[in-house]
């Protein structure tokens, strides 16, 4: 069911956390600071471009809308905080498990990357990504705490749950479902961003149905 490229993307992503919570005890108050606040300014910059790339606004706004009033209805937000309340350091836990899972699962490498596993056995993609997210991986538990880790089996459930059922998903490969997708979750991480820099607290787990919704609401668009 699961390839080996989404293991060792997987193993990437935990290897990378444990690199940077290594790294961020080293890492002076006021560097560590100053870091918290590029990475924030960074995820509003990645927001704004992956929001230019939607195509249908409508579809995204009503993707949200549902998504939220489902996410809050299961209080998803409050489930994450309150996992992150297990850990010893639980500080930023939310934050971290958000970012990186929305950074790492959110974007055409993972979803042509993960269905091209599954038709054609090509893991290309897959593995350039394993590279890029390890990369990353360091860099946000080194900022934003240890919810990094947790992240790992979200990139290891999503993208072989993807590989499996690939032959029965060819149509997100299409350029309409996958610029909507990715405009819905810089919608998200824009909310990322803000919260990040504490400006807000936007309760972004709470809007995770949408990723799910917005493809599903792109298809029903395209029967009619």
């Amino acid at each position: 069911m699961f390839h080996y490229a989404v293991l060792l993307n997987s193993l990437g992503v935990l290897f990378g956390a444990f690199v940077g919570a290594v790294f961020k005890k080293r890492i002076p108050q006021r560097l560590h600071e100053t870091l918290f606040t590029v990475i924030g300014l960074t995820t509003l910059g990645i927001g704004v471009h992956m929001i230019i790339q939607g195509n249908d606004f409508l579809l995204i706004l009503l993707s949200l809308v549902a998504g939220g009033v489902i996410g809050e209805l299961l209080k998803i937000e409050d489930r994450i905080e309150n996992l992150g309340m297990k850990f010893r350091n639980s500080h930023g836990f939310a934050e971290s498990f958000l970012a990186s899972s929305l950074l790492f699962l959110v974007g055409p490498m993972t979803i042509i990357g993960s269905i091209n596993i599954g038709i054609s056995g090509n893991a290309e993609l897959i593995l350039i990504k394993t590279v890029l997210d390890t990369v990353s991986a360091t860099v946000l538990t080194a900022t934003l705490g240890t919810g990094v880790f947790l992240s790992a089996l979200s990139v290891f459930i999503v993208q072989g749950l993807l590989v499996a059922f690939a032959r029965n998903l060819t149509f997100l490969t299409g350029d309409t479902f996958i610029a909507d997708f990715v405009g819905t979750g810089g919608i998200m991480i824009l909310g990322l961003g803000i919260r990040i820099l504490e400006l807000k607290k936007v309760m972004v787990g709470n809007l995770l149905p949408a990723l799910v919704l917005t493809p599903l609401f792109d298809w029903l668009k395209n029967l009619f």
